[in-house]
């Protein structure tokens, strides 16, 4: 099953790696070992956007009593910061980096009320950069649940990543661990929490987008 944000781009891919292996048969009719060489790359190339847009089924057991992880990757960073853009106080970040082989679909971490979601142009740093939040391209989202307030996420673009998808609209009512959005290639989700909350990840932990507990 692959995400609905992939279909034109695996269409594309499709189409244009089909017709350069027709075309590598047609030049490179007496080079047998380059063409094959040359179409068994083209090959692989396509199995990976097939694999960087897969989105298998979850069986998401929605709790109130807890915090999801909004995406899949590693938790590279834990540590509480000013932030800025909306609650202008201290909050516990929890950074998680998405490598190219990680599924890229985000999910509400919380079920509540959109009270914010805003775009920002911005650089394409690396995504495991220290200033990459602040920085680079991303989204920013800050849901109000009944148990645990105001809950921030932001999506943040890497160096490869060049567009980031947010179902996010201020009102809507939103469910957790349903689809937020994708961000294709490379990037990194920061998730912001209350100072006082209790973590039940640390950095290095592996995590599951609507699966894995962080809070």
């Amino acid at each position: 099953m692959f995400h609905k944000e992939g279909s034109s781009l695996i269409v594309l891919f499709f189409l244009v790696i089909t017709a350069n292996v027709i075309i590598l048969e047609v030049l490179l009719n007496n080079l047998s070992t380059i063409k094959l060489i040359l179409q068994v790359l083209l090959l692989i190339f396509f199995v990976f956007i097939l694999w960087f847009f897969r989105n298998p089924k979850r069986n998401i057991i929605k709790d109130p009593g807890i915090i999801l992880s909004p995406a899949d990757g590693k938790i590279v960073s834990i540590e509480k910061v000013n932030e800025l853009e909306f609650f202008n106080d201290n909050r516990l970040k929890i950074s998680i980096f998405l490598s190219p082989l990680n599924i890229h679909v985000n999910r509400y971490p919380v079920s509540g009320r959109i009270l914010y979601s805003k775009y920002h142009k911005g650089k394409y740093l690396f995504a495991w950069h220290p200033k990459s939040s602040e920085k680079n391209e991303r989204s920013t989202v800050v849901i109000e649940n009944k148990k645990f307030g105001e809950v921030m996420y932001r999506q943040i673009a890497g160096a490869v990543a060049r567009r980031i998808v947010n179902y996010a609209e201020v009102n809507s009512n939103v469910e957790q661990g349903d689809d937020s959005g994708f961000i294709k290639f490379g990037s990194r989700v920061d998730l912001f929490l209350s100072k006082d909350s209790e973590l039940k990840v640390k950095v290095g932990d592996k995590v599951k987008g609507g699966i894995t507990i962080i809070a």
